[in-house]
């Protein structure tokens, strides 16, 4: 797979989930974490008057990351938005404008005549503001008519636009037909093209890899997946399957579980133990069969190594426990035991009715059971 980029939009996207605010301390202390796991792009909110605050927060940005990654704002093509946006300079501004007649005709009360007008005229106004790049973002693009969907890439690429970002905006994308709508406007432009994909039915990550797997050039991910409804495609799900499955090792995906922990206080939310990459338990082994191939090689029942994100291998002795696992384990601890010691063993483990650690269980089995 070629060269792709992950924009983060945590604090734009993530801070659309219910009931969660970041203060200005935390949005900064997020921006380090996202710097240390070399994101590529960081989306800092979204351009409106109303948040006098951002240019600020752009600023200290940019002492923070310096040149390590881009700083973008979200943006709807108003031209009070845009004027307020090109005030903060940000690298990159990413307009939005719908493209689902849904949308258009019962949200906005517009056609699609006028949506092509007003998104030509407000790249055209970023431009000459002096915003570097330019992105546009089709709303609801998974739902529209793929023919207007083409019709508008092609203009919005006519008038300036450097990246195309295609929004699955209610999550109805499978891996297959998000695949499919990248081809196709792949084909339609030069520009880069990304997704951001919901996660309604639990298949934004896969869905944002599939883009990846079909050319395209980035996506959009959120630290725990935080967003409305369900969220988005979670940037630790997502950055891990790069670095450790696609080897794009300039992910430092070590720093994940300090982000994540970051992002959880922040947002007043609780990592469940076995949320992937970053759950504390997701490393804690206590069936047998799985316990014998770990002690002879992880590899058989684990994917990438736990250190490769600040992780550590746990094993538990319990009604799941089998002889060779517990034989294999003693053994690595330097305390040998005979086989029938070792079934006696087993057997009390199994109808003990608890769950040891590695360190009681050695002290179980010094003292004879």
């Amino acid at each position: 797979m070629k060269y792709s980029e992950i924009i983060d939009s945590t604090l734009r996207e993530g801070e659309q989930a219910p009931g969660v605010v970041f203060n200005q301390a935390a949005k900064l202390a997020i921006i380090a974490e996202l710097k240390k796991v070399a994101v590529d792009e960081i989306e800092l909110g979204v351009a409106s008057p109303l948040h006098s605050w951002l240019p600020e927060l752009v600023q200290e940005a940019r002492k923070l990351v310096r040149s390590s990654c881009r700083l973008a704002l979200w943006c709807r093509c108003r031209e009070e938005d845009i004027a307020f946006a090109a005030s903060c300079h940000p690298d990159v501004l990413s307009l939005s404008m719908p493209v689902s007649d849904c949308h258009i005709k019962e949200r906005l009360g517009k056609d699609r005549a006028w949506v092509l007008e007003r998104m030509a005229r407000s790249i055209k106004q970023a431009l000459v503001l002096g915003i570097p790049s330019v992105s546009v973002g089709l709303e609801d693009a998974s739902r529209a008519d793929l023919a207007f969907v083409i019709e508008a890439v092609k203009i919005a690429e006519q008038n300036g636009a450097t990246r195309i970002r295609l929004a699955d905006t209610v999550g109805i994308c499978s891996p297959s037909t998000i695949a499919a709508l990248v081809k196709t406007v792949k084909k339609a432009v030069n520009s880069k093209v990304g997704v951001h994909c919901h996660n309604d039915f639990g298949m934004a990550t896969a869905n944002s890899i599939a883009a990846l797997e079909a050319g395209a050039d980035c996506f959009d991910a959120v630290v725990l997946g935080l967003g409305e409804r369900t969220g988005c495609c979670r940037l630790e799900e997502a950055m891990g399957y790069l670095a450790l499955v696609l080897e794009q090792r300039r992910y430092q995906i070590e720093h994940l579980p300090t982000l994540c922990h970051c992002v959880a206080e922040a947002a007043g939310r609780t990592i469940p133990a076995h949320h992937p990459l970053v759950g504390t338990e997701i490393f804690t082994c206590e069936s047998g069969l799985h316990q014998h191939g770990l002690a002879v090689n992880p590899a058989t029942y684990e994917p990438y190594p736990p250190e490769r994100v600040g992780g550590k291998r746990a094993l538990r002795f319990g009604g799941k426990t089998g002889l060779k696992a517990v034989l294999l384990h003693l053994q690595k601890q330097g305390l040998q035991i005979e086989e029938r010691e070792a079934k006696r063993l087993v057997y009390r483990l199994r109808t003990g009715g608890s769950v040891l650690s590695e360190q009681q269980l050695l002290g179980f089995a010094m003292k004879g059971c």
